[in-house]
């Protein structure tokens, strides 16, 4: 089998990258080791920066989004029963939109069918060979088969735990992380949102965030121990925490019900540089990771998509190499910024267990300053709606 480009990862950013490629004329082939349903069954954030909004488009996949999305102008911010709202569309014309991670996913892989794409689900043993030269290719098995595909580029879509970072020879990696003491217990529920926008809450008890799928699909979250685990936590217990860490005229309106779906997730902040070795492209997770706050995991993998595509149709249409060459320099200067976003805005909102009086008190000063000050929220709206490419 010979292709142009082989994606390995059919997440919502292989998914992308193979469906903007197809508008392009540029063939690719995407390697995936779940079946269809479990990619469709993660369930992950739900804020779409503009520019994965304009990708969206520019993908042919928007119709649904534009219809049942829910475009938001701005966000609100709580610290204790203080409650004060980041307006983006007036601090910068933009806003985002409210729609499902797995709704992404559902739209591009009905496109991708209706083309007609080489999607191939539960593959194993994915080898990625000679990305440093020429004529690279990708060795697997599917359907029993040891399998080969000849490509002229290899995109890297495959998470954390994929095989396309391990391709990359240890000495040339450099990696860097961050590992925060505390995880996110998110729960589902078939229930009207507490507010129209999403509400960011800092209190003595830890961090909660109220967020939406849809108008009667909610998504909650509290900060927990990573001691912790779902079971651990009933229903009743979570809406008890949740209530007593929003402002209290949130707290009395909240519609609570049967969780649909129970998780903890871990934060950590991760970046390994270069994001690209000879013919192997690193994108998304596979090459950086992102606390939650502020939702940057998806739309950060959009970025990079954004950055390899651009240099993939310069190569192939124009004859250009300066895309590919410098994809890893333009990628990371856009991550690194993404990385120091959701950093701030973790140390902003969540409690430390080593925080000093010292500390909690320059927390407070910088949750009022964000309140108080134009110049602090159109910092927070500008990286919040999402960074220019």
């Amino acid at each position: 089998m010979r292709t142009q480009v082989v994606i390995v990862g059919g997440g919502p950013s292989g998914l992308l990258l193979s469906q903007l490629l197809y508008t392009k004329g540029i063939d690719s082939v995407v390697l995936e080791r779940q079946t269809r349903a479990y990619v469709l069954s993660r369930i992950r954030a739900g804020v779409l920066e503009r520019g994965m909004v304009d990708l969206m488009t520019r993908a042919g996949v928007d119709a649904r989004m534009r219809t049942e999305g829910i475009p938001h102008t701005g966000t609100l911010i709580a610290q204790g029963d203080t409650l004060f709202r980041v307006d983006f569309a007036k601090h910068t014309g933009q806003s985002v939109m409210l729609y499902g991670q797995t709704e992404v996913t559902r739209d591009l892989y009905a496109a991708r069918d209706a083309a007609g794409a080489k999607i191939l689900h539960e593959v194993d043993a994915v080898e990625i060979h000679d990305a440093d030269r020429d004529a690279p290719f990708v060795t697997f098995q599917h359907g029993g088969s040891d399998q080969r595909i000849d490509c002229d580029f290899i995109a890297g879509c495959d998470g954390f735990h994929g095989v396309s970072r391990r391709s990359i020879p240890a000495e040339v990696r450099q990696e860097y992380e961050k590992v925060y003491p505390f995880g996110w217990l998110g729960v589902l529920s078939e229930t009207p949102p507490v507010n129209d926008e999403l509400i960011y809450a800092n209190s003595s008890r830890g961090f909660a965030l109220c967020s939406m799928r849809n108008p009667q699909l909610s998504r909650y979250y509290i900060q927990c121990s990573m001691a912790d685990k779902p079971e651990d936590w009933t229903d009743t217990a979570f809406w008890h925490e949740l209530r007593r860490r929003i402002p209290a005229e949130q707290a009395d309106t909240l519609v609570t019900g049967p969780s649909v779906e129970k998780s903890i997730a871990p934060l950590r902040s991760f970046v390994t540089e270069p994001m690209q070795w000879g013919r192997l492209f690193l994108c998304g997770d596979a090459a950086h990771i992102v606390p939650p706050t502020g939702a940057k995991g998806l739309n950060t993998a959009a970025s990079d998509v954004h950055y390899l595509f651009d240099g993939l149709c310069q190569h192939y249409l124009d004859g250009a190499s300066e895309g590919l060459n410098h994809y890893s320099e333009r990628a990371l200067a856009r991550v690194w910024k993404a990385e120091r976003f959701s950093w701030w805005f973790s140390s902003l909102m969540h409690r430390y267990p080593d925080q000093s009086a010292f500390d909690l008190r320059i927390q407070q000063a910088e949750l009022a300053f964000l309140r108080d000050s134009d110049a602090a929220q159109k910092a927070l709206a500008e990286n919040y709606v999402g960074l220019p490419y």
